[in-house]
């Protein structure tokens, strides 16, 4: 199994996961600035669960997928920088809860703790690729939210994507893990919607 093999296998799922009236507001320019901060302060906070996941990953990592681990790391903190100068900009605070939809995927991620390694970086994979197809939905996109699809929807996030893709069929190649993946997959696909869709409903509570 590779990994191109499950968005195959659940296109309706994948489908639900990178499609959302959020993704499609954003490529229209209409999305209400409260949903907008709504999701940039829990997706701030799933940049840290996702980097803390990472760095415990790395330190069990095979020695062919270790680059590519340091580098989700360093683009991780990165990305943490840059949503601290966004938000900055738009006067909002980081001193709030984390959301149900948020606090799931933070357990989400501890629990790939207790996983053999083909599983956590199967999920990885899934994680930055739903991101990656949902930000290029989003494309082309007006000018009001045009500098952060463009942020996500770009040549050098996709070629990480590859990479990832790369490392987790050499983890997959003896077919043990298959369904534990798999079901891995799934679990990123409903969160990734959930998220969204937490988004959405709770900023619009707030507009």
């Amino acid at each position: 199994m590779t990994p191109e093999d499950l968005i195959t296998r659940h296109t309706d799922i994948w489908h639900n996961a990178t499609h959302h009236p959020f993704l499609d507001a954003i490529r229209n320019g209409t999305l209400d600035p409260n949903i907008f901060a709504t999701w940039l302060i829990q997706d701030y906070f799933f940049v840290f669960d996702e980097l803390s996941c990472l760095a415990r990953l790395l330190a069990r990592a095979p020695r062919e997928g270790q680059h590519i681990l340091v580098s989700g790391l360093a683009a991780l903190e990165a990305e943490a920088c840059w949503f601290e100068e966004h938000a900055k900009e738009k006067g909002l605070t980081f001193d709030l809860p984390r959301y149900p939809a948020a606090l799931a995927y933070r357990d989400f991620f501890l629990s790939l703790d207790q996983q053999p390694y083909p599983i956590a970086i199967t999920a990885i994979w899934a994680v930055e690729r739903a991101y990656l197809n949902s930000w290029m939905n989003t494309m082309p996109c007006q000018p009001r939210y045009r500098a952060y699809a463009e942020h996500w929807a770009n040549k050098e996030f996709a070629q990480f994507v590859d990479e990832l893709a790369r490392i987790t069929t050499q983890a997959l190649t003896t077919g043990k893990f298959d369904d534990t993946a798999e079901a891995a997959f799934l679990n990123v696909a409903r969160l990734e919607h959930g998220f969204w869709q937490m988004a959405w409903t709770e900023g619009e509570e707030q507009a």
